[in-house]
């Protein structure tokens, strides 16, 4: 938002102007074939804005991304049981450790999509507003 001021003889007015939302295009991207952390980073390039020529680290200048094929994803068996994801309750010893295979077993491929994802994406408040913008499909 943009802020005018305009100078009185005694009083100050802040005008503010309205924002314009602009209408951005869906990025299509195809897993089909591809790798996890390939498909991954591409994702995390456009849902950060940084192809963009106006881009802005402090605010969202992103685009919406959709992800097809998503169980299509090449990796292998030895990778799925390497990659490891952390999860905690909030309580003492509450840290669960689950690998990728148990994910992709219990909530599928899309799930470990995002998850790769989200962990390519700066850790900052602008995470979540990033994370709406993704669809993955299977």
């Amino acid at each position: 938002m943009k802020k005018t001021e305009v100078k009185t003889e005694l009083t100050t007015e802040v005008k503010k102007e309205a924002k314009t939302e602009l209408i951005k295009e869906l990025k299509l991207i195809d897993a089909a074939g591809k790798t996890l952390g390939r498909v991954a980073s591409n994702a995390a390039l456009f849902l950060m804005g940084k192809n963009n020529a106006a881009y802005q680290r402090h605010t969202y200048s992103g685009y919406p991304v959709k992800i097809i094929n998503a169980s299509k994803i090449k990796i292998t068996p030895k990778k799925l049981s390497e990659i490891q994801h952390l999860r905690y309750s909030g309580r003492p010893g509450g840290l669960k450790i689950m690998k990728a295979s148990y994910t992709v077993k219990t909530k599928g491929y899309p799930e470990l999509m995002k998850l790769a994802i989200f962990q390519m994406l700066p850790d900052n408040k602008l995470r979540k507003t990033m994370m709406t913008g993704l669809i993955i499909e299977n």
